[in-house]
């Protein structure tokens, strides 16, 4: 029989052990403080306005581990608002933190907003980047990594070192000619050059031990070029593209399209010297090329020789590419299935949404739409008009599901969905350049 001393001190080990256990359960947290200001960079020998994150250009890496809890406190030093997309987290239930106009506040000039978002079920390599006013043409964007948990098997041995690899088209003109441009009625031109990690040609350098295996996370940040990345006498093993492990097959070089990233495994394995690292532009008549460094520390001889040359096959060899990459799905790591268990083939498809992109100038300005309906950003952010239910913001259906063939025009498009519905999604691009596609918070099949 308890006494009463005895029993609420049973009572009260048991309420602290209980605690313990609820603290030691919950997922880790990391905290950023990341202050974006406008700086003097020089990555083509002349001086631009740049946006630098504490300093840095491009922005610091956002190291993570899966399931991470991520707050990433932004001060915003700069002179109009400002956004930052996180281009592959998922955002489960919390859209509202995903960095784009209309579901998300821009951050006002002298303010600032934490970013609380948690890295779920998810493993991979991507990036974030700034979503208003042109300001991706002016940096603010960095690499994502989301490290598997320890005790979850990896698919490949831990390389000797992991680089995150940023490539992206590149313009002289700062962000604000370059929208100044579009609100005249004209289409981007052709950029001045590329970047390897916001450095011009010769400019990027990677230190390597010969004999060892590194990582390279490359993900394109630019505006709209697809590019071709190589490195001179090395093949490549993609081990993961986007958060899911891949079936291990070996590339000489990769087409990366625009909000692209890839995981690929690289050897050491010839003799100590410098060699070049590639990027060059695709699908277009002039062919835009620029060049780092991989330097192997024991190196006596500098790089040297024909800088490899891309792919001469256009369409049928990126396409190809695409269709070669396969999900290994005998890798350990984190696969949500909300839905349970199923077949792909008997998965019940709901709705079929064909999305058609075109180009137009409407009131004089240059204008992209989707199925006609070219964006236009309410006063009112959406997620906070559904949430409180605020009249006149928005109309569900908006947009159709299927081009209607009518002339382009200015609305703010919002289309409706059934929570847990499988949705098949068509798109067609008649443009002459290649579109990317960014579906915010979602990961998804290509079937065809």
């Amino acid at each position: 029989m308890l006494t009463g001393s005895s029993f609420w001190q049973r009572c009260a080990a048991i309420l602290v052990l209980a605690v313990v256990v609820v603290v030691q359960a919950e997922d880790p947290y990391r905290f950023f403080n990341w202050n974006v200001t406008y700086g003097d960079i020089f990555p083509l020998g002349v001086r631009q306005q740049g946006i630098l994150i504490n300093g840095q250009f491009p922005g610091p890496d956002l190291y993570s581990v899966t399931n991470d809890n991520l707050i990433i406190n932004v001060y915003n030093n700069l002179d109009e608002p400002f956004l930052l997309s996180w281009n592959g987290v998922q955002q489960r239930r919390n859209s509202y933190q995903d960095g784009v106009y209309g579901t998300t506040c821009p951050i006002p000039p002298g303010k600032n907003f934490s970013y609380i978002l948690q890295v779920k079920d998810q493993i991979g390599s991507f990036f974030y980047f700034p979503s208003l006013a042109f300001h991706k043409a002016a940096g603010g964007f960095g690499g994502i990594r989301i490290l598997s948990r320890p005790r979850i098997p990896v698919p490949f041995p831990d390389p000797a070192g992991d680089f995150t690899v940023l490539i992206g088209d590149w313009f002289k003109k700062d962000h604000r000619q370059l929208k100044a441009k579009l609100d005249g009625g004209h289409k981007l031109p052709f950029p001045d050059s590329i970047l390897i990690n916001g450095h011009g040609p010769n400019g990027a350098y990677f230190t390597v031990e010969q004999g060892e295996t590194y990582r390279f996370r490359i993900s394109n940040v630019g505006l709209q070029n697809s590019l071709n990345f190589r490195i001179q006498g090395h093949k490549m093993k993609m081990v993961e593209v986007e958060g899911t492990h891949t079936v291990q097959t070996i590339y000489e070089s990769l087409d990366v399209h625009v909000g692209q990233s890839y995981s690929m495994l690289v050897t050491m394995d010839q003799a100590a010297q410098d060699f070049y690292i590639v990027a060059s532009t695709r699908f277009t008549d002039k062919i835009l090329t620029t060049t780092a460094t991989l330097h192997y520390s024991n190196s006596n001889k500098a790089v040297s020789g024909p800088i490899p040359g891309r792919p001469k096959d256009q369409i049928d060899w990126s396409l190809n590419q695409a269709r070669s990459i396969r999900t290994n799905l005998t890798a350990s790591g984190p696969r949500p299935n909300p839905q349970g268990s199923y077949h792909y083939g008997l998965i019940n498809i709901t709705r079929t949404i064909k999305l058609v992109s075109s180009a137009a100038q409407v009131n004089g300005k240059q204008r992209y739409a989707v199925n006609s309906v070219s964006f236009v950003p309410a006063d009112t952010p959406l997620k906070l008009a559904d949430y409180f239910k605020i009249g006149g913001v928005f109309r569900v259906g908006s947009i159709s599901d299927n081009p209607t063939g009518e002339s382009m025009y200015l609305d703010t498009s919002v289309m409706g969905a059934d929570f847990r519905a499988f949705v098949e999604i068509v798109f067609e691009n008649h443009e002459s350049i290649v579109q990317s596609w960014h579906i915010n918070g979602y990961a998804f099949w290509v079937v065809g």
